[in-house]
């Protein structure tokens, strides 16, 4: 005996109900469409699906006024992320010293954590002083499944023992990306104890 579902022998609520959601389904395919990258396209812009929601900000040297500063930001992208990691920003938002220099020509980028031996990742940055902003582009996107970490390098550690703040955006490699905020890194410069 086989049966079969006649959408006719619902009543017209019921009916309206079951093609609104087929409406919505075939609504969903239309919009969301993946690239040829494998990156999800939203009405021409290239989305992440399950952006990356958490930064790590480490330094192993947190003085004021050290030279040999490193600031290490990692984030995860998840397995369904939906695209690519195609660049990042970071923008200093807290913090008492605004004028600690930058040197962008020496920022890295590795798969995995700090201090433990990842490939590296070619990376292109740059600085503005005057917004705090750091952008970086990945010119071989970070493809969904992998750790990250990039390091920025300061002259020096600001002149002013506080907590500092850097949000943090990733953005998704493809045509017209929207960034997605990630989240901000905490970086506490102390004061040299001369006592």
């Amino acid at each position: 005996m086989t049966s079969s579902f006649d959408i006719t022998r619902l009543n017209p609520w019921k009916r309206t109900r079951v093609g609104l959601v087929l409406l919505s389904c075939l609504a969903c395919a239309a919009v969301f469409q993946p690239l040829r990258s494998g990156a999800v396209e939203l009405r021409g812009s290239t989305v992440f699906l399950r952006a990356p929601w958490k930064v790590d900000l480490r330094s192993y040297y947190t003085n004021v006024f050290e030279r040999w500063a490193e600031y290490y930001f990692t984030l995860t992208l998840a397995e369904d992320a939906g695209a690519s990691l195609g660049g990042l920003t970071i923008q200093q938002t807290r913090g008492a010293d605004w004028q600690f220099p930058f040197s962008p020509e020496r920022t890295r980028a590795f798969l995995g954590q700090p201090r433990q031996g990842g490939a590296p990742v070619p990376v292109e940055a740059s600085f503005d002083p005057s917004l705090r902003r750091f952008k970086l582009s990945f010119p071989e996107p970070i493809p969904p499944g992998n750790t990250i970490t990039v390091m920025i390098k300061p002259w020096h550690n600001p002149a002013q023992a506080d907590t500092y703040m850097f949000q943090v955006e990733a953005i998704p490699a493809g045509p017209n990306p929207i960034p997605s905020a990630v989240g901000s890194g905490t970086l506490r410069i102390y004061s040299i104890d001369r006592y």
